[in-house]
């Protein structure tokens, strides 16, 4: 990654953070019973046996010349999606929610949600145009209102971050989800009348009418919460078809609108991969499907009756690793992600495998969406699987995959936002990462929304690193002192007899400097692997 300068607002962040401290008294005696010193030491102890390297090498110094050892770079990806781009409502506020990426994060997960990128089809979002300028983002007075808000182009992302020379990771190729991934139009156009209306006959189903221009905001988790602003939720709906008729029955009524559920889906993974092939380092290629299987990645059905989302195209995690594996060049990682972190998901991925599937990373959410879980992590009641133990035995079961993790989301909600509160949020983040860093097989951690009341619906609104109006919080302040100053290698050594530099540091890339015999100053980029 690139060396990037700073606006002068994160200048003044990132000087203030060096001074930052933890208030231990905004937490309970209890919570510091779990989170010890004796834990602190053993999880610095495997930080230190996992994330640094020896590094020895003759770089051509001087013999006693001192050197300074300086990294540049993290081989660790600490990252964030970047779905809010030029969407803030001020200039400002949009710059210094770009100059993040670079200076406190190294990757950028990128939205492909298939809904808000091809809203009709064939005409795909992939360019910008005035909906997506700062401009129009500036002037619009109800922006969650917006059905491509949080869903912003991707080539002027992707441009950006290549410009930067940041990793940038695709979210998602696959994803059942109806509210938030399947496009409208399949249903609406690609499903006879004769068709829908047979359904509707054969189950006394009402089925929901298809809007992309409604916002996010429609439930779609629940037989009972089905009604939003008069539209249906199709979870509800095809629960309630089932509850009525068998697969077998709804794939003969239907066989039109699965066949092209079908071929509409594993397109798309096709034009994906022949656009962005090249330019976007990891994908999401199939998420949260884990609820989905039952023993079989590989059934041979019309479509995959879903108790979370309701139906989805047939054997989807399958096909969607098989057609990317088949079209995206082997330099991209293909990422399988989920929120489970359970027998049943190590379960899927190695019966996936079995089937021919390559999976290079697995991915593993973590979303603290109530404030009321961090106020009870405070008093020292929160869940046993963010405990220093918990956390140990969910990662040593994904980690019997023998793949690198990526943990692709990542929410810690502050109970609010008071002085106190902006405090639980920043410890209870600081030793969670700790922990999470420690991990033998962990690459990489993706916080979600890094602004204020810029999540999805039924997100908290208080989660985010900075304010809505991007004032740094004190859980920025705490990362950025993790990410910039204790898990970043700075050191001054002398080169030997035969200009050998040796030390050991966190891996990634530094830059060596030294004087030669003649006093002019030369350096040298090195990698600690």
């Amino acid at each position: 990654m690139k060396k990037l300068m700073l606006c002068a607002g994160a200048v003044l962040s990132l000087a203030a953070s060096a001074e930052w401290h933890a208030d231990m008294g905004a937490m309970s005696p209890e919570y510091w019973k779990i989170w010890t010193e004796d834990v602190k030491k053993s999880l610095e102890a495997d930080i230190e046996k996992y994330r640094k390297a020896d590094f020895a090498e003759a770089v051509g110094a001087p013999a006693g010349a001192e050197v300074k050892v300086e990294q540049i770079e993290h081989a660790f990806y600490f990252g964030a999606h970047i779905f809010n781009y030029n969407q803030l409502g001020k200039t400002e506020w949009n710059n210094r929610y770009k100059e993040l990426y670079g200076t406190l994060f190294n990757s950028a997960t990128v939205a492909f949600y298939w809904k808000t990128l091809e809203p009709y089809q064939g005409q795909v979002r992939f360019q910008e145009d005035y909906r997506d300028t700062e401009g129009f983002w500036n002037a619009c007075p109800q922006p969650k209102d917006q059905p491509h808000w949080r869903r912003p182009a991707p080539d002027p992302v992707v441009n950006f971050l290549r410009s930067r020379n940041l990793r940038i990771h695709g979210h998602p190729l696959c994803w059942g989800n109806n509210a938030w991934m399947t496009p409208t139009w399949i249903w609406d156009e690609f499903c006879p009348k004769a068709e829908k209306d047979a359904l509707e006959a054969a189950s006394g189903v009402k089925m929901p009418a298809h809007d992309w221009m409604q916002p996010m905001g429609v439930k779609e988790f629940g037989r009972d919460e089905g009604w939003k602003k008069g539209v249906r939720s199709w979870t509800g709906a095809w629960m309630d078809v089932f509850a009525k008729l068998s697969e077998d029955e709804v794939a003969k009524l239907c066989p039109t609108y699965f066949a092209n559920l079908n071929k509409f889906t594993f397109e798309r993974v096709e034009q994906i991969a022949r656009k962005y092939g090249t330019r976007v380092d990891s994908w999401d290629v199939c998420n949260e499907s884990s609820p989905d299987f039952h023993g079989q990645s590989v059934t041979g059905k019309p479509f995959q009756k879903s108790p979370r989302y309701g139906v989805t195209a047939g054997d989807l995690c399958y096909r969607a690793f098989k057609t990317a594996q088949d079209n995206l060049p082997k330099t991209a990682w293909l990422n399988i992600n989920d929120y489970a972190m359970d027998e049943n998901y190590f379960n899927q991925i190695k019966d996936l495998e079995k089937n021919g599937v390559r999976i290079d990373v697995i991915g593993s959410q973590m979303h603290l969406f109530n404030p009321a879980e961090s106020v009870n992590i405070a008093a020292g009641k929160g869940p046993g699987h963010l405990r220093p133990e918990g956390i140990a035995a969910r990662f040593k079961l994904l980690s019997k995959a023998n793949k690198p993790i990526h943990l692709s989301e990542i929410t810690i909600t502050a109970p609010d936002n008071s002085s106190r509160g902006q405090m639980v949020q920043a410890i209870i983040l600081r030793n969670l990462y700790r922990a999470w860093f420690a991990v033998e097989k962990m690459n990489g951690i993706t916080w979600w929304n890094v602004v204020d009341d810029c999540g999805a619906p039924g997100e908290p609104s208080i989660s985010g690193l900075f304010t809505r109006d991007m004032r740094p919080k004190t859980a920025y302040f705490a990362m950025d002192d993790l990410i910039n100053n204790e898990w970043k290698t700075r050191t001054t050594v002398k080169a030997d007899a035969d200009g050998k530099v040796s030390f050991r540091g966190f891996r990634g890339r530094y830059r060596l400097t030294w004087k030669d015999a003649a006093g002019k100053e030369q350096s040298r980029l090195v990698s600690v692997k």
